[in-house]
């Protein structure tokens, strides 16, 4: 990959996972042989050529060997993105955006999002059906319901050119995902098909189902 630019990760786990209610993050917990970011660092790993870790400001300083860099993130998930921004080298030209809490990832969507910038968008993004009905609420009234054909649910890895993405968050705004600024910018952003399994680990309640599969894939 270096003869066309190097592609690095910004693995995001600089979360507190409060909602989750563990005695620590659940990006640290077991799932299976390895921690929760472990998958998904090694995921990255198979189709980058390096990988930042963005992890709490009181870990910084914890051994990862597995990754390239560790960097403080930020209070919210934008400046934890900037700050692995910041880590990459300047001659990157794809940065991929994945969380941590996702370790079903599989590679084939790591090199999904990358190709898709390859070919020409400013960001990809992987996105799966909506399969329920959608409404927009005001307080407790339905006001519109949205047509499920024109919706996806978003996942990450999410790939960007560096350049778009360092200049979408050049002002320091936040979103709930980069691509959203990529967007605001006016950039282009394209949909990979998502993956099913590729769920986020919120509620302790998740792990299991999790592990369920992890053990179908080894099998």
């Amino acid at each position: 990959m270096s003869d066309r630019g190097s592609v690095w990760a910004i693995v995001v786990a600089a979360g507190s996972g409060s909602r989750f209610g563990a005695d620590q993050p659940k990006q640290y917990l077991m799932l299976g042989e390895r921690r929760v970011i472990d998958w998904s660092i090694a995921a990255a790993r198979e189709v980058c050529d390096g990988v930042v870790l963005v992890v709490a400001p009181d870990r910084s300083g914890d051994p990862e060997p597995t990754v390239d860099v560790v960097v403080a993130g930020g209070e919210t998930r934008s400046a934890s993105v900037r700050a692995g921004l910041e880590a990459i080298p300047d001659d990157c030209e794809i940065a991929v955006v994945h969380d941590g809490a996702r370790p079903l990832a599989t590679p084939a969507l790591f090199a999904a999002s990358v190709e898709a910038v390859r070919a020409g968008a400013d960001g990809a993004i992987p996105g799966v059906a909506v399969t329920d009905t959608i409404k927009r609420v005001a307080g407790a009234t339905v006001v519109a319901t949205l047509d499920r054909e024109e919706l996806v649910a978003v996942q990450t890895p999410q790939a960007f050119r560096v350049a778009a993405l360092r200049a979408a968050h050049a002002a320091g705004g936040d979103a709930t995902d980069d691509a959203a600024l990529i967007e605001q910018a006016g950039g282009t952003v394209a949909v990979v098909p998502g993956e099913a399994d590729n769920t986020k680990l919120t509620h302790a309640r998740d792990l299991p189902p999790l592990a369920a599969i992890l053990a179908t894939r080894a099998g």
